[in-house]
C-alpha cells in the first residue's frame, strides 16, 4: 500500500468529534479523506492538525472510527479501494452495485459516476 500525506486540520477534527457525540454520522468524500480521518483518529489531538504519513490499508473487518458513509467514484476491480469501498459497505452490497453499474453501462473512472455508501452499522 503506497504512502499517503495528511493534514487533518482542527476545525475538522472538531467537528468529527461533536458529530460523533451527538450521534450524527460522518461522511467523507473521497478515499484519501477516508484515510486521513481514520489515520487521524489513531492520533492524540491536542489541538493542534493531526497529519502523517499513511500506509493505512483498509480491508473488509476494518473498523471504522471516524467514517461512517463515503461518496467515491467506482473503482477499478482488484484495486486497494475497492477494498476499502467493501471494508465500508460490506463485499456484497458493493458487488450488487457493481453487477447494477456495469449492467446500466456506467462509465467507470469518469466524472459524474459516483455512489453514496455507508456502513451497515449505522
Amino acid at each position: 500500500m503506497h504512502a499517503e500525506r495528511y493534514s487533518v486540520p482542527p476545525e475538522t477534527i472538531e467537528k468529527v468529534r461533536a458529530a460523533r457525540a451527538a450521534g450524527r454520522r460522518v461522511v467523507a468524500v473521497g478515499t484519501t479523506s477516508v484515510r486521513a480521518l481514520e489515520a487521524a483518529s489513531a492520533q492524540t489531538y491536542d489541538g493542534h492538525a493531526l497529519e502523517g504519513d499513511t500506509r493505512l490499508f483498509i480491508t473488509p473487518g476494518y473498523k471504522f472510527a471516524w467514517v461512517d458513509a463515503l461518496i467515491t467514484n467506482f473503482h477499478l476491480p482488484q484495486s486497494t479501494l475497492l477494498m476499502l469501498v467493501s471494508a465500508l459497505a460490506g463485499m456484497e452490497p458493493i458487488r450488487r452495485a457493481y453487477a447494477h453499474a456495469v449492467q446500466s453501462r456506467y462509465r467507470f473512472f469518469s466524472y459524474g459516476d459516483a455512489m453514496f455508501i455507508e456502513s451497515p452499522q449505522q
